[in-house]
């Protein structure tokens, strides 16, 4: 679980921890972490994942995420969407960045692109100015320029600020979203 993923700065057994941690804190625990991050969800997120990665053993994070395959948590103003959107990001961030050749059903990439609102797109803070992201497995694109075409759950990563390995986009400005091959 230590191996690289696509999530700055985290391991896998990073992004399980962060992950599981709905199933494993209660709300107060959250709210209490949220506020002593100084209202940053993202650095809240940052600083369980690590401490929980850090104290959790592997056998103890794969067991958080089977034995919660039908929890009915949601994110708070997220809903379902918001849920299946947080699994099936982090679960590309480990399959995608340790070079697993999965495929999510197209369906659930659909829901999830369809649900992505510029606001959830601004959260991340990826810049497309002057490019069209354009899915080649499913009828979806987004913005406008030069087109960069790939699979959807790739294009969802892209939307999602993740740098992706190489040759996975096509198109002139695809490099601005991959990582550089190993020197």
């Amino acid at each position: 679980m230590g191996r690289a993923h696509l999530c700055a700065g985290w391991r896998v057994r990073e992004v399980v921890a962060h992950t599981t941690m709905p199933f494993r804190t209660s709300l107060g625990r959250t709210l209490f972490e949220l506020v002593r991050a100084g209202g940053k969800v993202n650095r809240m997120a940052d600083r369980c994942a690590r401490r929980d990665a850090a104290v959790l053993s592997a056998e103890q994070l794969v067991a958080a995420l089977r034995d919660n395959i039908a929890h009915p948590w949601t994110p708070p103003a997220g809903g379902r969407l918001g849920a299946l959107s947080h699994d099936v990001i982090h679960g590309l961030d480990i399959t995608v960045g340790l070079g697993l050749d999965r495929r999510v059903p197209g369906e659930r990439i659909a829901m999830v692109l369809i649900g992505m609102r510029p606001r959830n797109i601004a959260f991340f803070g990826v810049d497309l100015a002057g490019v069209e992201l354009r899915a080649t497995d499913l009828d979806w694109s987004h913005g406008s320029g030069t087109p960069v075409r790939g699979l959807a759950q790739d294009l969802l990563l892209v939307l999602c600020g993740r740098r992706l390995p190489p040759g996975r986009l096509e198109g002139a400005p695809a490099s601005r979203f991959s990582r550089q091959p190993p020197g």
